[in-house]
């Protein structure tokens, strides 16, 4: 079962994990995913590079020698277009005897107006991509690049983190299945902009989404307004809430949301 965590280093990855890399400043990002591509070919794996020149640059010239490393994807491709190359990949290496695949992606930084919700959507898609294959995806971020609000989103649609920054993020949200959500952490007034971004994500994915609440530490007044906002954000969606504790229930109601024209259902 998928479960939040920190990694070392990257020889720490297992089949199914979606690893948001805080990148070191200082070093060279050839040089530190050379030994993720060499693993690749050491437990069996397709390795699937996408992104700019600065994520394959280096890598192919270190293993030239291992067919693994077999496709180079632009970072600004069309998102569903990328993921239907990644599946199309994932299922070529089955077929050819892989144990998997292993995604390595840099990314860059959004500037396009709505562009959080685009990044989010999409690593919300790789993400039920590795829960459902079992593939190892890893996305490379440089943190003087990015906004810190910006880059604080985008580590909280990874179950898995490797790095080091002031503060990890309060929250996670991460695939347990089809259309089927974990939300692990704590969502309050600090974090509801970056909770509510990432249940826009989801429910642009499915008319209904599951969030299974049972490893949720606490959510505030505001967490759960950002929720229903999310919920109200396209029409005819439902989110639906599992796992709830009673004291979040008993808030829910005294809230006045456990009401029929509300799109949240506390499930029993």
């Amino acid at each position: 079962m998928r479960a939040v965590r920190a990694l070392a280093t990257l020889d720490d990855v297992e089949l199914g994990d979606h690893v948001c890399w805080l990148m070191d400043p200082t070093a060279a990002f050839s040089a530190d995913a050379r030994a993720y591509v060499a693993d690749g070919a050491l437990y069996g794996d397709k390795v699937v590079v996408i992104g700019s020149t600065g994520a394959s640059e280096g890598i192919h010239r270190s293993a030239r020698h291992t067919p693994s490393v077999i496709l180079d994807l632009p970072d600004l491709m069309d998102p569903d277009a990328m993921l239907a190359a990644v599946r199309r990949e994932a299922r070529t290496a089955v077929r050819e005897g892989f144990r998997s695949v292993r995604v390595l992606a840099e990314r860059t930084p959004v500037t396009a107006p709505g562009g959080v919700e685009e990044l989010l959507a999409r690593e919300l898609k790789l993400d039920a991509f590795a829960s459902e294959s079992g593939a190892i995806v890893v996305c490379a971020f440089r943190p003087s690049q990015w906004d810190a609000s910006t880059l604080e989103q985008a580590a909280c649609v990874h179950p898995h983190e490797m790095g080091t920054r002031a503060e990890r993020p309060a929250f996670r949200i991460f695939s347990t299945g089809a259309d089927r959500w974990s939300v692990d952490g704590v969502v309050d007034s600090e974090c509801a902009v970056a909770f509510n971004a990432a249940l826009r994500a989801a429910v642009r994915r499915a008319v209904t989404v599951r969030l299974g609440f049972d490893t949720l530490e606490l959510i505030d007044a505001a967490g759960m307004h950002a929720l229903v906002d999310a919920a109200r954000h396209l029409p005819d969606r439902r989110i639906v809430v599992e796992g709830a504790n009673e004291t979040v229930r008993l808030c829910w109601e005294l809230a006045g949301y456990a009401s029929p024209d509300v799109p949240v259902v506390m499930a029993e």
